[in-house]
């Protein structure tokens, strides 16, 4: 990777990334309270196949600066620094993979700007604009929150809810929350971060996908390792995205969103159909 990148947003906050190879540009988007490490793992796949591979983090996440009002953690924001990041690195159209808050991000992205972008890559989505979205809804985000700001990581951790999470992937679950937690320079926006995005929307109908024309991978996890991102979702996503097609590993193994070189080779078959 060639040292790392500024790039200034229209509210004040600086984006730091890097990016590496040449060729076709794919851009790389990582999940709420990870960093841009948390999407290929680090695989080099893409870039020695041929491609130049940005990756950044995500306002207030890694070596991002905060923003300067809490509140400025939602999808809006989210979708207007994915295009200074383009726009900084004089890109006018790229394959774009995201990871959950990723996945939404560049969702939104492509419905509302789909000349930039030349195919998507839909890793573990989440959101679902049918699931409730009462107060009830956010309180395990809110705990977190208030776990991270108090507690610091192993706040978080005491927060986390591990119950979900079957016994054969709980040490590796643990230790990735425990790692990436420990990535951020500033914990408090993350903390900040933990009560918007959950309460932001995206879109707000799931037939809106339908709208996406360009070819599109949606990469789903089974529930038994993931359940914080149901296969239902990755489902619907499929389901909804005309040009779609879906992936999931296979049943005990663990999910392709882990294996960063498995998940660059699928990106890399995606980036074939163009």
């Amino acid at each position: 990777m060639t040292p790392e990148l500024s790039i200034h947003t229209d509210n004040g906050v600086v984006l730091s990334a890097v990016q590496a190879g040449e060729g076709s540009p794919i851009v790389l988007l990582h999940g709420l309270t990870a960093t841009r490490r948390y999407v290929v793992m680090g695989s080099r796949v893409l870039e020695r196949s041929g491609h130049r591979v940005i990756a950044y983090d995500a306002r207030g996440h890694g070596h991002s600066t905060p923003a300067a009002n809490p509140a400025d953690y939602g999808y809006e924001r989210l979708t207007t620094d994915l295009e200074a990041v383009l726009n900084a690195l004089d890109i006018e159209r790229a394959v774009l993979a995201g990871a959950s808050m990723g996945a939404h991000t560049v969702v939104r992205f492509a419905l509302r700007n789909p000349e930039r972008v030349a195919a998507l890559g839909v890793i573990t989505p989440s959101y679902d604009p049918s699931l409730p979205s009462d107060s009830e809804a956010f309180l395990a985000w809110d705990a977190l929150a208030q776990g991270l700001r108090e507690g610091g990581v192993e706040g978080f951790l005491v927060a986390y809810d591990f119950a979900p999470v079957p016994d054969a992937w709980r040490a590796t679950v643990e230790t990735v929350v425990r790692q990436r937690l420990s990535a951020h320079e500033h914990p408090e926006a993350v903390a900040d971060a933990l009560e918007v995005v959950p309460r932001s929307h995206p879109f707000e109908h799931i037939e809106e996908l339908g709208a996406i024309e360009t070819p599109t991978l949606v990469v789903a996890s089974r529930d038994e390792a993931d359940p914080g991102h149901p296969l239902t979702v990755g489902e619907r996503y499929a389901r909804a995205i005309p040009e779609a097609k879906l992936i999931i590993e296979d049943p005990g193994r663990s999910p392709l969103a882990w294996q960063g070189g498995q998940l660059s080779k699928a990106l890399l078959e995606l980036t074939g159909r163009l």
